[in-house]
């Protein structure tokens, strides 16, 4: 959640952002109104209980002809303090369930506008010029045993698969690297549980707009998660970090589950859009201070993966309504996919601000050894679709494919895919 303190100091801000975002900006006085209440409440709480307590110490030296009269109001005072405080409770309830579904306020450099308003702010590489009808990746895979949808989806269902042989070995192959170049950086790797507890899902914001796209078990009361931006963000909650030597790093592995409720009809061909998928996930804590510049080396840190399987992309600075309830700021690189003409997105970093950290309670040591709100941000290091991108990009007329060289120690030292 955004600091409360900004909600009461700069609420034109808090507006602003919801504007940009294409919410209601009618919250906010919602909230202002819930707040003013909530205070009042609390004051005229403690006021009764300071007149109780007092009251409290005057009964044992009255008098006997005054001792009756005082029980009399010390226990029409008790019934007043239980209804302040069952107000208070009340008040203080409603404004945290409204202020918790405040989205983070967004970045003023953020391009204001929907899904398609993003602005681009560097291309790398010209788009894949193939001297031949292309085949789109499940076909090719198809023709190389790197994949099976049909026995996926007898055995799973719809947008489910496996990946067998040379798939798998691509998919292995991309994470290895991917775990590789998190090590060189700094990162520490993680292996995260799937499951998490409702409260951690919540912490991240992921129960808002997009909770339809997430499984919940229900007897468990506990959620399967779609990245393990999720379980690492719950890693250090309610605790405090040791910062002053810089960010604490993580490099996250992770299967990773989607409803993708709402997307039918739309990329279900294929590996490109899929309820279970894996995942290399950086995720990062650090000084807010530190926030921006963190963001920025976590982009690098992506194109750093996406040059090692040469293909062509393009950065994006995405656009307020597509931001997503806890980012601040977000960049994707897109890939260039031949069969598509188009780029699609294959990684994506957040700055997430301190929205994540306040609501679990993460917290640091400042110079003075004051506890503050940590920042969290988050990035994709590979994916499963990237096999999408690699094998489209790298094709040969004859189906086979070219393995990127710096993937190929990764995959057995295989330099070409040979169709079987």
């Amino acid at each position: 959640m955004i600091d409360p303190r900004t909600l009461r100091d700069d609420p034109e801000a808090v507006r602003a952002s919801q504007r940009a975002r294409g919410e209601d900006e009618g919250v906010v006085d919602k909230l202002l109104s819930l707040d003013t209440r909530r205070r009042s409440s609390i004051a005229a709480a403690d006021k009764l209980r300071n007149e109780q307590k007092l009251l409290g110490k005057q009964i044992p030296k009255a008098p006997p002809e005054e001792k009756q009269q005082l029980l009399a109001t010390a226990k029409e005072l008790a019934a007043q303090v239980k209804a302040a405080e069952v107000e208070q409770n009340t008040a203080s309830e409603e404004f945290d369930q409204l202020f918790r579904t405040l989205p983070n306020l967004v970045h003023p450099d953020a391009p204001v506008g929907g899904e398609d308003d993003f602005t681009v702010l560097k291309h790398v590489g010209e788009p894949t010029k193939l001297g031949f009808t292309p085949k789109d990746h499940l076909e090719l895979l198809e023709g190389l045993g790197g994949v099976d949808m049909e026995r996926g989806a007898k055995v799973s269902g719809s947008r489910f698969y496996f990946l067998t042989g040379v798939g798998a070995q691509l998919q292995l192959g991309l994470l290895n690297m991917a775990i590789a170049q998190a090590l060189e950086n700094g990162f520490t790797p993680m292996i995260t549980p799937s499951l998490v507890r409702p409260e951690i899902m919540a912490g991240t914001g992921f129960l808002g707009q997009h909770s339809s796209e997430i499984y919940h078990l229900e007897d468990d009361d506990l959620y399967l998660v779609g990245t393990s931006e999720v379980p690492l963000a719950g890693f250090h909650a309610d605790e405090i970090l040791d910062l002053d030597d810089g960010p604490n790093r993580y490099a996250g592995w992770s299967s990773c589950y989607r409803r993708e409720a709402g997307s039918y009809g739309k990329d279900t061909r294929g590996i490109i859009r899929v309820h279970q998928f894996d995942k290399v996930e950086m995720f990062v804590y650090a000084k807010p201070a530190d926030a921006e510049a963190e963001h920025e080396r976590l982009l690098g840190w992506e194109e750093q993966m996406l040059a090692k399987i040469e293909v062509p992309y393009r950065v994006i600075d995405t656009a307020t309504g597509d931001l997503g309830t806890s980012a601040h700021r977000k960049f994707d690189c897109e890939a260039w996919i031949p069969t598509q003409e188009t780029y699609r997105e294959l990684t994506s970093t957040s700055n997430c601000t301190t929205f994540q950290a306040r609501r679990l309670s993460v917290r640091y040591r400042d110079e003075n050894g004051k506890p503050q709100i940590a920042a969290t941000l988050n990035g994709t290091l590979a994916t499963t679709r990237w096999i999408v991108a690699i094998v489209e990009n790298h094709q040969q007329e004859d189906g086979s494919v070219r393995v990127p060289e710096a993937l190929r120690p990764f995959v057995g030292g295989k330099e070409v895919l040979t169709p079987r």
